[in-house]
């Protein structure tokens, strides 16, 4: 049986109060007396319920949520969820703020967090821009024992402590399968539309794309990234110009932009048929599968994101371990036949 505060007080010969007071870290107690709990605690290998104790007095997580300020239906419901979580603050003792910095913008994103470096909170969840001055701002701020969790895109090679996301790589590589497979024997090139290269997600979502094409389709040919800067026009400009390439026979849209994506696949709809694969399910990308314009969403939940880097981060804060099987975020496939 695990030992309780009983054992403590029996093995130190003080009462429960007096335990209680040394596990907390109240005042009241003699150093000797102090000494004697912290040896009966050590040799009784008694384990500390870190969240128990900051429940009985009372702390308060203050969290920071970053993200980009953009046009971008999936930040818009990454910003809900994150709302959503501020309304369950006083069950789960958060204070949670959230701060907007300009899409894809690094210089932005570091003034950001170096005015955060000032204001101490326990954590910070972060859309990341994957730049050598953004890692070296976190890199700091982790020795500086803050907690940085990144969220749906990643900064590898940083001292972050989480990661709140899919596996990039893998979503890519499962784009590429679909893709290939619902084209079958056809040839052809195809449209990628991402947001920024400057992102690691869809950095890596073209990596896994391209191994795959290169791998098991080679008669698909990639043509280069449009980048739309997740705004809808300026997404709908490049794709609509893009079809004006009469070559191409599929789609792939790795990030957002996706309205502006569905707009210019629907203006071209009577003269073309394409396969279109494209990320996040939202409300246009749901009606854009009901109605065949796109073929598959691969989907991540943000919702889980968001309480998965709340989790880790007061996990941090408390000096505890994080369940990694607990933090595996999902990647979910949908077709119009199976839509939640």
């Amino acid at each position: 049986m695990r030992p309780t505060v009983h054992d403590i007080a029996a093995a130190a010969g003080v009462s429960l109060a007096t335990v209680d007071r040394v596990l907390n870290q109240r005042p009241g107690v003699r150093h000797v007396t102090r000494e004697k709990v912290e040896t009966a605690i050590r040799d009784l290998g008694y384990i500390r319920d870190v969240a128990a104790a900051n429940l009985a007095k009372g702390r308060t997580y203050p969290l920071v949520f970053i993200l980009p300020a953009s046009d971008n239906s999936f930040m818009h419901g990454l910003n809900a969820e994150i709302r959503q979580a501020v309304l369950r603050s006083p069950a789960e003792r958060t204070d949670i703020r959230i701060v907007e910095v300009p899409a894809f913008d690094p210089a932005a994103l570091v003034s950001v967090l170096e005015g955060l470096a000032r204001e101490k909170p326990c954590g910070i969840a972060m859309v990341a821009t994957d730049a050598p001055e953004v890692r070296a701002v976190v890199d700091r701020l982790v020795r500086e024992r803050f907690p940085i969790v990144t969220l749906v895109s990643d900064l590898t090679g940083s001292l972050r402590h989480h990661y709140a996301g899919v596996d990039n790589i893998a979503a890519g590589r499962t784009a590429a399968r679909l893709l290939g497979r619902f084209l079958g024997p056809r040839k052809g090139e195809i449209a990628v539309l991402a947001g920024s290269m400057l992102v690691r997600d869809h950095r890596e979502r073209l990596e896994g794309f391209a191994a795959v094409m290169a791998e098991e389709f080679p008669d698909l040919a990639i043509l280069p990234v449009l980048e739309g800067r997740d705004d809808p026009e300026v997404a709908h400009r490049l794709v609509a110009d893009a079809l004006g390439n009469t070559g191409i026979v599929g789609i792939y849209s790795l990030g957002a932009g996706n309205r502006g994506l569905i707009r210019a696949l629907k203006e071209k709809a009577a003269d073309r048929t394409l396969t279109v694969i494209a990320h996040e399910l939202t409300a246009h990308t749901r009606a854009a599968l009901v109605d065949n314009t796109i073929d598959a969403i691969l989907n991540q939940d943000a919702g889980h994101e968001v309480r998965s880097a709340i989790r880790i981060l007061k996990a941090k804060a408390d000096g505890l371990a994080v369940i990694a099987a607990q933090e595996r975020i999902r990647l979910d496939i949908f077709l119009k036949d199976n839509l939640p």
